[in-house]
């Protein structure tokens, strides 16, 4: 008996031995993740890499990933099978380790229709990983390797206006648009529009606004909308705001919008300054003279006028060659008439 129990000690020590001396478990110290952008844009693309710091013949990488973000495009080191939210990685030596790998790759590409901004992160974990002859196999790698990434648009900065037509005149309302816009806007939960202004000495002006509840806000003394601000941003963002502006003096204004983040203490989000000049009441102008009027020209006018006679004297009275006529129409028959008697 104490025979056979020798025995089968020895024969699992030999098999203990044998498989041993040829393969045996260490843990890989010098894995890494690296991507080749910690920022992109909707349809970029972004390169995730997982590094073994050995050369190694086999290996099962898995490449978590947000699937509402990211797409899958593409693998280097491997056969990549994608199952929508992850992508398995596998890689085999088939030439018995003259082709050993240190890393493998995967190509992800951010969705087109992203208009806000994402932090994300891509999560590795990795399996059956051996080195070049298989003779040292590794730990697996099971509490994920996180790597993150932030997705946003190509944020365009907000362009601010501030119009009117006309002269503006001092003490009179001055109808004028207010607009902020952007072709894609960077997100604020809570943003507000205020301004300040330069004035003439002794001058204020004003730039008012009325909202949906009909209350008139000044919004150099107060800023516009609620206190504690409003959401902006987007593709194609746009406010318009029908304002009217009041100068008390004739001068010249400089008149500061703004627009601040209320979430970071009042920092300017976007600026721009406008100049304005206010002018004196503009004079009346007299009517035009209609023909029924009667207009009597300057004296010096009238010394320097042309005399014209008039080709004909007007007729006035009665005519004189008619009696005369007469006289000599009578006399000629009176002739005529001894004449004959003779």
């Amino acid at each position: 008996m104490k025979k056979i129990i020798s025995t089968i000690t020895i024969i699992l020590l030999l098999t203990l031995v044998i498989f041993t001396g040829k393969t045996y478990a260490a843990a890989l110290t010098s894995v890494s993740v690296d991507t080749d952008k910690t920022l992109v844009h909707p349809g970029e693309e972004v390169k995730v890499t997982m590094n073994f710091g050995e050369n190694l013949g086999a290996y099962t990488v898995d490449f978590a990933y947000d699937d509402a973000i990211f797409e899958y495009v593409s693998v280097e080191g491997g056969t990549a099978n994608d199952t929508g939210d992850k992508v398995k990685v596998t890689y085999f030596d088939s030439t018995g380790g003259t082709n050993p790998r240190t890393n493998v790759s995967v190509t992800f590409r951010a969705k087109s229709d992203i208009t806000t901004s994402n932090p994300t992160e891509f999560s590795l974990t990795a399996e059956g990983m051996a080195n070049a002859d298989a003779s040292v196999t590794y730990d697996d790698i099971t509490t994920p390797i996180v790597k993150n990434v932030t997705v946003e648009p190509q944020y365009v900065d907000y362009t601010l206006k501030l119009e009117h037509t006309g002269d503006i005149v001092k003490g009179e309302e001055k109808e004028m648009i207010l607009s902020y816009s952007s072709s894609m806007g960077r997100y604020h939960e809570h943003a507000r529009l205020v301004a300040e202004a330069i004035t003439p000495t002794g001058a204020s002006v004003k730039l008012l606004a009325t909202d949906q509840a009909l209350l008139e806000h000044d919004i150099i003394q107060s800023g516009w909308g609620d206190a504690q601000g409003y959401k902006i941003g987007g593709k194609d963002f746009s406010q318009v705001l029908n304002v009217r502006g009041v100068f008390s003096e004739a001068g010249d204004y400089t008149i500061t919008l703004k627009l601040i983040d209320r979430d970071n203490s009042d920092s300017v989000i976007a600026q721009q300054e406008f100049k304005f000049t206010a002018v004196e009441e503009q004079a009346v102008t007299p009517p035009t003279t209609t023909p029924s009027e009667s207009v009597t020209p300057p004296a010096e006018e009238v010394e320097n006028a042309t005399q014209v006679t008039p080709s004909e004297l007007p007729k006035t009275g009665i005519n004189l060659y008619v009696p005369i006529v007469v006289v000599l129409i009578a006399l000629l028959s009176f002739c005529v008439y001894f004449n004959r008697k003779k």
